[in-house]
């Protein structure tokens, strides 16, 4: 009996062959908890616009491309929460790169410093791992008035 339980547990995959998922430490007898890097993506991309003064988030051409997937229809909903943030998630420890649009007039150093804090708070509150490093580029600022050139349509009108 005990090769059978031997050969069943071998027949799981390990955390590198198991498609963007790891280990997380509440492994025990009971069995392993594995995180996909797409949760985590999500969690992170969640707790960064909680914060006031990010306006959006991913960079010029993300943006582009969801708000065209967005407006033909193909867009889930879902993969957008997670644009603009890219991690790498190890078995107990993670690394989050976030781009991020901010409103004009927000000090972008204390919105660095709020969006490292919560996003740090979330992943580690809902999975366990450790954050270790989060590294902030800021893409672009939104000016009073923007709105209009948002759907990506920058190129001047001819009349």
């Amino acid at each position: 009996m005990a090769d059978s339980k031997t050969q069943s547990a071998s027949a799981v995959p390990s955390a590198r062959e198991a498609g963007g998922r790891r280990d997380v430490e509440g492994s025990s007898e009971q069995g392993h908890t594995q995180i996909a890097d797409g949760v985590v993506a999500k969690i992170v991309g969640m707790a960064a616009r909680e914060i006031g003064g990010v306006h959006a988030m991913g960079g010029g051409a993300a943006r582009m491309v969801g708000a065209v997937r967005d407006a033909v229809g193909k867009g889930s909903g879902s993969g957008s929460v997670a644009q603009g943030v890219t991690v790498e998630v190890g078995e107990r420890q993670t690394a989050v790169d976030i781009d991020l649009v901010v409103e004009y007039g927000i000090a972008i150093q204390d919105l660095a410093a709020a969006v490292r804090r919560n996003v740090t708070m979330a992943v580690e509150r809902m999975t366990g791992l450790e954050v270790t490093e989060i590294n902030i580029k800021v893409d672009d600022i939104h000016l009073p008035g923007d709105d209009e050139s948002d759907d990506g349509d920058s190129e001047p009108r001819v009349q």
